[in-house]
């Protein structure tokens, strides 16, 4: 066989073989010369201004150094297209050749012209300052560098400056607006502080401009920068919008706590679950401060807001070292959230070690996490004492073909069990839920005074009285003829800051399983109401509720939320006389004088006169705020109104109006708004009645003809049997088949009557039930509790 001894193909050939000339060697250039400056600037511009995220920290932390208060972010693009921060900060100086305001002296320099130099700072004069660098911007190469890959414009205006300057930059230098204009800055008016604008950041990089992905995802980057500096930095309001939306993405008020700030940024679930600590070592030279999560919060990807003397930075060795601390209180999977401040001695930190500023490094790194980690992980055991799980419910549905587990019957379960039809798919027939777990939905269906027998009904029922119109005694409560009049006044906006403080006070009083009870109640009768008790079902619950104690914080919480805006009682029909204001309180002083022994020695004239001064002093806030009205005669014509189909007892408006003096903080807006509606309160809450005597011979009793209804006068009367106890005495001629007294037989129907017609459906409409409200609800029965006590009979 003959073999093909030529050489192959692709053999490797030195140069010399080939006959090409010998590669001369590349030599070193300098790259610092002017025809390159513009690739040396690009090429740190890329190292400093990776994202628009970073362009956002590098202006906001000079915002921040610049003692600024206040500081807005408006952002188009992700901050690709527009990217606006302005801050309320000192300002940069102009200069004298710039600003006749200034002083012609050889020390006054430029400040705006050379703005967007490299290397141009005002925090940092020689190197030996590195080792004790206190603010966040020091290198002076933030601005330059966004000079060089976007269009920057900034405008600023100082304290003693009469107007705002504007100059626009490229490539570091000051350029005109305008083609053929003069790149000088321009007056202009504007605010104290500074605007910065950066427009089409990455324009001549479009390598770069291409690499991001989208501008949502670059927005949630910048939201991130700014909550981190939010959270931790006090004092100082943050808020950050979308160009062309009207309302902000994220905002915080300079009053704002850090649980405040915290609660904004991540959430509510995450406020209530915070712990503090604080440790700190003067052998190591740092303190530490901070939040934490507990072991009830977990997340799906750890939180950590790592701050070392107010520099936002980033440290793999916390991150790790936090997470070995929590493994013993988080479930698997389970992350905690951690702010962590750190101040150590600028002497022990190096900022200066990447372009960005995201990492630094100290001395004693490992000493201090462990002990930063030791204090969170005592802090944890000490409030470790209860956790809380999430659990789901297994609850029965009908007609779906799912039923729980618990629900069916055993002999189904032990049934289905090996047997071959339970491969086949079949639809459960409906199955009807235990009678120990139905609810009565309707309350019209039967009432519990139906159920007792004439002789102990405490009165009739309405029902009962729209079908006994030829009975002698009034059945219908006197306040369905009451009228009511709308005027043209217009519902007003309140914006008073001491009014928001009294609602935020409700809130955080709220209790939240107490609100459900009531959200979801059904009247269901009154049971004494010598001690205001009454009776209400929520759910499969039956509770006994003092309506005294929450219908005094119902219409205490309808007292702010309609602060100036009540409705008015009008106390001066068209034909009767005024009813003089210093006489009612001069009623009021004397039963209190004569009830109370440490007042035996003070005149009611002079105690009435003064609170009438201090009334008439201020009736037009009171018309205004409460609608409570006093003529220029000192008549007292209208109350406030604070819920219709109710009027309050007339019998203790003496005592309200005398009580509006002392008790009252007439110095102090927020207290002055909350003492009066405490007492306007209590003139709201229905008063206590005596029992009412069981009528031995009810078929037999005489009827009386109905008593013609009591104006405010015979009201005004009944103040000092309100005032003793709110209880009369029984009278020694009546015996205990005798009818009660008219006044009170009426005042009893109406208070049934608003009981069940206007009150209950309020608290059900209206209450938010603070912590306060838990000693007036007591549960008596619940039907599940009932059933195992018959089951055991």
């Amino acid at each position: 066989m003959d073999i093909d001894t030529d050489e192959p193909r692709g053999t490797k050939r030195t140069a010399s073989e080939a006959g090409l000339p010998p590669e001369a060697p590349r030599r070193i250039k300098a790259r610092f010369s002017m025809k390159d400056e513009d690739v040396v600037n690009k090429i740190a511009a890329g190292e400093i201004i990776v994202a628009p995220m970073n362009a956002l920290k590098e202006m906001m932390e000079n915002s921040i150094d610049a003692g600024s208060t206040a500081i807005e972010i408006l952002v188009r693009d992700g901050g690709l297209k527009l990217l606006q921060i302005t801050d309320n900060g000192h300002g940069i100086e102009v200069g004298a050749s710039i600003s006749p305001v200034f002083p012609a002296d050889d020390e006054q320099k430029d400040d705006l012209p050379i703005l967007c130099e490299r290397h141009t700072t005002s925090k940092l004069k020689d190197f030996d300052d590195l080792m004790s660098i206190a603010t966040y911007g020091f290198r002076g190469e933030a601005l330059a560098s966004i000079s060089h890959i976007a269009h920057l414009r900034v405008t600023t205006k100082t304290a003693g400056s009469s107007c705002a300057w504007q100059a626009h930059y490229q490539d570091g230098k000051l350029i005109p607006p305008k083609p053929g204009q003069s790149p000088d800055p321009k007056p202009c008016a504007g605010r104290p502080g500074t605007q910065i604008t950066v427009e089409d950041l990455f324009y001549n990089i479009p390598n770069r401009r291409r690499a991001f992905k989208s501008p949502s995802e670059e927005y949630t980057k910048i939201l991130d920068v700014i909550t981190r500096y939010a959270v931790h930095c006090e004092h100082v309001a943050f808020s950050i919008k979308k160009h062309g939306e009207a309302g902000a993405g994220f905002s915080v008020a300079a009053a704002a706590t850090k649980i405040d700030r915290i609660k904004q940024a991540h959430g509510a679930a995450l406020a209530k679950e915070l712990i503090e600590f604080k440790t700190e070592n003067d052998k190591w030279g740092f303190t530490a401060s901070g939040y934490c999560s507990n072991a009830n919060y977990s997340a799906k990807r750890i939180t950590i807001l790592l701050f070392i003397n107010h520099r936002s930075v980033e440290s793999s060795a916390v991150k790790k070292a936090v997470e070995q601390a929590y493994q013993l209180f988080l479930p698997k999977g389970g992350h905690p959230f951690v702010y962590l401040s750190l101040e150590i001695d600028p002497a022990r930190v190096d900022v200066n070690v990447h372009p960005t500023k995201r990492e630094v490094h100290f001395l004693s790194e490992d000493e201090i996490i462990d002990m930063v980690c030791e204090e969170i992980r005592e802090r944890l055991t000490q409030v470790d004492t209860s956790r809380t799980f999430k659990t789901q419910t297994l609850i029965p549905t009908i007609g779906q073909g799912s039923i729980s587990r618990q629900e069916s019957h055993p002999d189904e379960m032990d049934r289905d069990v090996d047997s071959p039809t339970t491969q086949q798919p079949r639809t459960p027939a409906p199955k009807r839920p235990y009678e120990n777990n139905l609810v009565r939905t309707d309350s019209k269906l039967r009432k519990i005074t139906s159920m007792l027998p004439p002789a102990l009904t405490p009165s009739h029922s309405v029902d009962q009285a729209a079908n006994q119109q030829d009975h002698a005694a009034p059945t219908t409560p006197t306040l369905n003829s009451v009228t009511y009049h709308i005027t043209n006044r217009q519902q007003v906006p309140i914006r008073l800051t001491s009014i928001k403080a009294l609602r935020s006070r409700v809130r955080d009083a709220l209790h939240s399983p107490l609100t459900e009870t009531f959200a979801s109640l059904l009247y269901v009768g009154l049971v004494d109401p010598s001690r205001r008790l009454a009776a209400m079902q929520s759910g499969v619950n039956l509770y006994l509720v003092d309506y005294g104690l929450i219908s005094n914080e119902l219409f205490y919480q309808i007292g702010i939320t309609d602060f100036g805006n009540f409705g008015a009682i009008q106390l001066r029909p068209a034909d009767a006389e005024p009813l003089p204001l210093k006489e009612i309180l001069l009623v009021a002083a004397e039963m209190e004088v004569e009830t109370d022994s440490s007042m035996k020695d003070l005149s009611p004239t002079a105690i009435a006169q003064k609170v009438y001064n201090q009334l008439y002093s201020r009736r037009e806030m009171l018309k205004e705020y409460f609608s409570l009205e006093i003529d220029d005669n000192g008549n007292l014509l209208t109350i406030p109104l604070l819920i219709k189909n109710y009027m309050p007892c007339m019998g203790k408006l003496p005592t309200f109006l005398l009580r509006l003096g002392p008790f009252v903080n007439w110095t102090h807006e927020t207290d002055c708004f909350r003492t009066f509606l405490i007492e306007l309160a209590g003139l709201y809450v229905p008063e206590k009645l005596p029992r009412q005597k069981p009528q031995v011979n009810a078929g037999k009793a005489k009827e009386k003809e109905p008593s013609p209804a009591k104006g405010v006068d015979d009201d005004v009367a009944m103040a000092t049997a309100d005032a003793q106890g709110e209880q009369q005495p029984p009278s020694k001629d009546k015996g205990p088949g005798d009818d009660e007294d008219p006044y009170i037989a009426r005042r009893r129907h109406e208070i049934e009557y608003a009981l069940e017609h206007v009150l209950f459906p309020a608290f059900r409409s209206r209450l938010l039930a603070t912590q306060g409200m838990l000693q007036g609800v007591v549960e008596i029965a619940n039907l599940k509790g009932l059933y195992r006590v018959f089951e055991r009979c």
